[in-house]
C-alpha cells in the first residue's frame, strides 16, 4: 500500500535539520522510507555520520551529512549557499532544529536569548525565505517549520522559549497565505510534550509521560507533521486531546500557575 507522500526512490530531495535525534532523526527516517535522498543537518558530526550511514543501509537512498551550528545570523545563507555550490535541489524543507529553555527571564544568560532567537526564528525565517524562493522558481515543494504546543502555555520559566516558538507558527501561517500561489506549501507543527532527552526527563519519566498521555513519541510527531504537510495544513497539534485543551489554558488560575512554579523551579537550569 503506497504511503501519504511517497514518491520515486531517489528522484526527490529532502533537507532535515537536527537531524541527529530525537523527532528530527524521525522526520529524516520516513522521509527516506517514502522515497526521499536526504541532507541532514546538526551540530553533532560524529553522531550524524552514524545516523546516514543508519538510514542508507535501512531504506537505500543516499544521505548527504552536513556538521553545522544553526544559531548564527548567517548561518542560513550559508546552509543554502552549500546546497547550490554542491549541486542540491531542495524539494521538501524540514525547520526541526531547537534548543529547549526552561528557566526565569531574570536567571537566563544573555547568551541563551540570542542562541533561541536566532535559532527558532532568524534561521528558520531566512532558510524558508531561500529555499521557497528557489522552490518557486522550480514549479513548488514543501516547507516544514516546528514550532510548539507550548505557545498557548506562556507560563513561567517558558518565557523566552515560547514566545519564539510563537513567532515562527505565527510567521508559518501568514507566509504560507504568500507562497501558495507558488505551490510551495508551508506547515507549522506544534507538538506537545515528546518523550525526547530534549526537556532533559529521564527514560522512566519518558515512560510514565507516555504511559498517561502527556508525552507523544517522536516517531508519531513526524509522522503526523508529515501527513499534514502532504495535505497542505498551514498548522496542526499532532495530539487530538491537546487540541482540545487549548482553549482551556487562557483560564488557568494563578494559584495553580503560581503551584507549578514553586514546584517546577529546582528544574530550571
Amino acid at each position: 500500500m503506497k504511503m501519504c507522500g511517497q514518491i520515486a526512490k531517489g528522484s526527490k530531495t529532502a533537507l532535515v535539520t537536527g537531524a541527529s535525534t530525537g523527532i528530527g532523526r524521525c522526520y529524516a527516517e520516513r522521509l527516506a522510507a517514502l522515497g526521499y535522498n536526504l541532507i541532514i543537518v546538526s551540530r553533532d558530526e560524529e553522531l550524524l555520520q552514524q545516523v546516514g550511514a543508519t538510514i542508507e543501509e535501512q531504506f537505500g537512498v543516499k544521505v548527504r551529512v552536513l556538521a553545522k551550528n544553526l544559531a548564527t545570523t548567517t548561518a542560513a545563507k550559508e546552509l543554502f549557499e552549500w546546497t547550490k555550490s554542491e549541486g542540491y535541489v531542495v524539494d521538501v524543507l524540514i525547520n526541526n532544529a531547537g534548543m529547549f529553555s526552561f528557566c526565569d527571564v531574570l536567571n537566563t544568560p544573555d547568551e541563551r536569548f540570542v542562541e533561541a532567537i536566532t535559532l527558532h526564528d532568524i534561521t528558520n525565517t531566512l532558510l524558508c525565505k531561500y529555499f521557497a524562493a528557489d522552490m518557486a522558481s522550480r514549479g513548488g515543494g514543501y516547507i516544514l517549520n516546528m514550532s510548539s504546543y507550548s505557545i498557548w502555555m506562556p507560563w513561567p520559566g517558558l518565557a523566552v522559549y515560547s514566545a519564539s516558538k510563537a513567532y515562527l507558527k505565527s510567521f508559518s501561517e501568514a507566509f504560507a497565505k504568500e507562497v501558495r500561489e507558488k505551490r510551495v506549501y508551508v506547515t507549522a507543527v506544534c507538538p506537545a510534550g515528546i518523550a525526547t532527552d530534549l526537556y532533559g526527563l529521564s527514560k522512566k519519566w519518558q515512560k510514565i509521560g507516555l504511559k498517561i498521555c502527556a508525552l507523544s513519541t517522536p516517531k508519531f510527531c513526524a509522522r503526523r507533521g508529515l501527513n499534514s504537510l502532504w495535505r497542505k495544513r498551514r498548522c496542526v497539534v499532532p495530539d487530538w486531546w491537546m487540541r482540545i485543551l487549548i482553549p482551556l489554558l487562557q483560564f488557568m488560575p494563578m494559584f495553580i500557575l503560581k503551584w507549578l512554579r514553586s514546584f517546577t523551579y529546582k528544574w530550571q537550569k
